[in-house]
């Protein structure tokens, strides 16, 4: 538009009118107006600084040798090599292990604990954490009306190296360091399941899993109004309006759902939505063998602790070893090693020390 008319408006307008006609020759413009010019120009810019490559920013691999303390070269000449070996499950066949050479092991482990060890996990991951175990994901889940569990398949196999490049990116790493720990710390494209780096990395990088879990439970929770019958379709209102508190917590590939009301629709709607979630995150979930309701009038146990009325150990468990400690204090013998019974008198240290009034 030309500006509005004034003494010599018209005139100045005719003029202008008459030069964009003509192509503008005495201003060697083309016959495009200026503006035009002015923002083809600014679109080609921007089409070379889009194809133009961006610069590589981040802490390099001389950084990572002075934090862990080898020498860059050496670092980059680490060949990873690992021993593979089979173990049985308590439930049923064999765990694959990826155990790490010396050498690399020992990088690794310098890894985890400069590199790795002050960044934060979500508060959800309740595995491999400092002031977290089994106990502290078992007690959110204390007294809830259900407790729905869910497993996935091949947690660290499944961990892709690409995430875990691209979470070490995220950290502030250039390219070619950000190669380097992920070749240091992945095996065959995943995490390798016996590296002392997998655990925490694969906390580390589930951040937005656990945050969408997180997130789920939260939405879940709020003021229920009516539910949706999802075979028949009619609407159920709830009267009155009930708050169902939802907790969500994961320890490595266990994921634990508690819910404070016996709602099959909740239920129904909580184990979808999180299924959608986790295959999205690049997981498959167990949905036979591993998942598992349960209700109040059940025992409901969340990673070997149950959890109806307290996080105790299950009570088979409580009076085989109520018997073996009888058995020892009458000069009988035991039927658990000397290391099989410490082990089960340090959990339950652990349980009356991190849940005592539970």
């Amino acid at each position: 538009m030309f500006r509005q008319p004034g003494p010599t408006g018209p005139a100045e307008s005719m003029e202008l009118r008459s030069h964009l006609k003509q192509g503008g020759a005495d201003a060697g413009l083309g016959p495009h107006p200026p503006n035009f010019i002015l923002l083809r120009s600014q679109f080609l810019m921007g089409l070379f600084d889009f194809f133009k490559p961006k610069e590589d920013k981040g802490f390099g691999v001389d950084e990572l040798a002075r934090r862990i303390g080898i020498e860059a070269e050496l670092l980059r000449a680490v060949k990873p090599a690992y021993r593979e070996f089979r173990v049985p499950k308590r439930s049923g066949g064999e765990r694959r292990i990826l155990a790490p050479d010396k050498n690399l092991k020992m990088v690794q482990r310098l890894i985890l604990h400069r590199v790795l060890a002050r960044l934060k996990s979500h508060p959800a991951a309740m595995g491999f954490e400092r002031g977290r175990s089994i106990v502290t994901n078992a007690l959110p889940h204390v007294g809830q009306a259900v407790v729905v569990r869910m497993d996935l398949k091949n947690f660290f196999e499944s961990t892709k190296s690409k995430r875990v490049e691209k979470f070490f990116h995220a950290i502030g790493w250039n390219n070619e360091a950000s190669k380097l720990l992920t070749a240091l710390t992945t095996y065959k494209g995943s995490l390798p399941q016996g590296a002392p780096t997998s655990p925490r990395l694969a906390n580390l990088v589930n951040v937005r899993l656990d945050s969408r879990l997180t997130g789920l439970a939260a939405k879940a929770g709020q003021r229920i109004r009516r539910w949706r019958n999802p075979a028949t379709g009619e609407e159920i209102y709830a009267d009155p309006p009930s708050k169902i508190h939802l907790v969500y917590t994961r320890y490595a590939d266990d994921l634990t759902f508690s819910l404070s009301e016996d709602n099959i629709y909740a239920v129904s709607g909580i184990v979808s939505s999180a299924r959608n979630i986790i295959e999205d995150e690049g997981y498959e979930p167990h949905l036979k063998k591993k998942f598992k309701i349960r209700r109040r009038h059940q025992q409901q146990n969340v990673t070997g602790l149950v959890t109806n009325v307290r996080v105790a150990l299950p009570r088979a468990a409580r009076r085989r070893l109520r018997a073996i400690e009888h058995h020892l204090r009458m000069g009988r013998p035991a039927t658990l090693t000397p290391q099989q019974l410490a082990g089960w008198r340090s959990m339950q240290f652990m349980i009356d020390s991190q849940a005592p009034s539970s």
